[in-house]
């Protein structure tokens, strides 16, 4: 089994945060080191077994998606090398192939969530009232149907080990102002469309994800941070094994959710161990992923 980084520890960069996937360091007043780790969350609560080489497939497909949306969106990648802030080489062996040296952005503290089709928390909410965060849908709609159009639902972003919160769009604009909000909502929208689009022409549906977005000091201007259109923060279904009333299968961490689901689990810390056949095959599903989108192996 290849090697898995489940914690980054670097000793001559001080640590700011871990995510449930993320270890977050400080470079210097304008850039930050982020090691995406092999850990897996889910029902936002890290797993105890890694996935290998996750940290890696998810940087590099969010390599790729950054430089291929560049003109709708600026993103925070800076010009500097893994080696231009850890010189040690065995300090930086570990995290080859799974960093990124970005600028220090103020984060907005939203998940801009975009939708494309019915399903999880949208289609419960469907079939509760006919709506998703607030916005009406057409009655009779399937489970995992295409919407007419995609649609914006943001969530709060909330702390490791809470959950996220579904917000409609009056409370985003009460919480980042309208005109922020209108902004994020029409990028987001503009994004997806965009990656959709590229992705169907691969073989792969992207049925919803989530973008987060940081504003540059100097301007104002939101820049599209964190990780970008990947298995973990979207849902990759094979277009030719589709079917409008079925949960698809997928090539993200929702084959884990659909294993814990079929658990005694309370979905809340500390999640279960993972049998090592639910793992190589997420590990595969990751890699299949990066390979239909990008033409790259792992």
């Amino acid at each position: 089994m290849a090697d898995t980084l489940f914690q980054a520890e670097i000793s001559s960069l001080p640590l700011v945060h871990r995510g449930k996937v993320r270890d977050i360091f400080t470079v210097d007043d304008r850039h930050l080191l982020i090691v995406a780790t092999d850990r897996l969350s889910a029902f936002d609560v890290i797993l105890p077994d890694p996935i290998p080489d996750k940290g890696r497939t998810l940087t590099r497909i969010s390599q790729f998606w950054f430089a291929r949306l560049a003109h709708l969106c600026r993103n925070h990648l800076s010009d500097l090398q893994l080696e231009d802030v850890l010189p040690d080489p065995a300090e930086r062996a570990p995290l080859i192939g799974r960093s990124m040296i970005v600028r220090r952005l103020e984060a907005l503290p939203v998940e801009a969530i975009v939708r494309g089709y019915l399903i999880g928390s949208g289609w419960k909410d469907y079939q509760r009232n006919g709506a998703v965060c607030g916005i009406k849908l057409p009655t009779g709609l399937p489970l995992a149907g295409q919407l007419p159009e995609a649609i914006f639902t943001p969530s709060t972003k909330a702390a490791v080990g809470d959950h996220d919160e579904n917000v409609d769009f009056a409370n985003l604009c009460d919480t980042i102002g309208a005109e922020e909000a209108a902004r994020v909502r029409d990028l987001s929208l503009a994004l997806y469309r965009e990656a959709a689009t590229y992705a169907l022409e691969h073989g792969i549906i992207i049925a919803d994800t989530k973008f987060e977005f940081g504003r540059d000091p100097e301007n104002g201007e939101l820049v599209l941070i964190d990780e970008v259109l990947t298995p973990d923060s979207s849902r990759f279904w094979p277009a030719d094994a589709y079917r409008p009333g079925a949960n698809p299968p997928s090539f993200d961490k929702q084959f884990v959710r659909d294993y814990l689901e079929t658990l005694d689990w309370d979905k809340k810390a500390p999640g279960p161990s993972l049998p090592a056949d639910i793992i190589t095959r997420t590990r595969a599903k990751y890699a299949e992923a990066l390979l239909r989108l990008t033409g790259q192996s792992d």
